[in-house]
């Protein structure tokens, strides 16, 4: 179901997931984008301040984003892209093994004084481990086609 800039409601807040993080991809990943030995070299990782492998912070951003789009919480049909993000931590390492869940919270709502079309909706987004241990913490603004006429 599309959610459109008018489903989208200061204070609502939405859980979805979840999403298995594998070794393989963290390490494509890590290879492909991000190749520092923690991501990328199982045996290097553990060498690393880290212990072992763990996935880039850009693929648990990717992990989230996929959450986001293929629960709902963003809906293809309604996206016209985000125009940034007004913050971003990663509060623990994300390890292969790792069940990932997102939780969404609406913070702002503004339609656009231009674009009578869309508007901009601000969510936080906050990625959880299977131990409920938070991961990832971000707000993306993004642009939402309102409903069709």
């Amino acid at each position: 179901m599309a959610h459109y800039f008018e489903d989208y409601t200061p204070g609502m807040e939405t859980s979805f997931g979840t999403y298995d993080v594998t070794a393989d991809e963290v390490m494509e990943f890590g290879r492909r984008w991000d190749p520092q030995p923690f991501h990328t070299d199982p045996e290097a990782a553990t060498h690393s301040p880290f212990g072992g492998l763990i996935a880039s912070g850009w693929h648990t951003c990717s992990m989230a984003m996929k959450l986001l789009v293929d629960h709902g919480g963003i809906s293809p049909e309604s996206s016209m892209g985000g125009a940034g993000l007004r913050k971003l931590s990663w509060d623990a390492p994300v390890r292969p093994g790792d069940r990932l869940r997102v939780v969404v919270r609406v913070l702002e709502t503004r339609p656009s004084q231009s674009k009578p079309d869309r508007g901009s909706v601000v969510l936080e987004i906050d990625a959880f481990n299977q131990d409920d241990r938070r991961v990832l913490n971000f707000e993306l603004i993004g642009i939402i086609r309102k409903k069709p006429a």
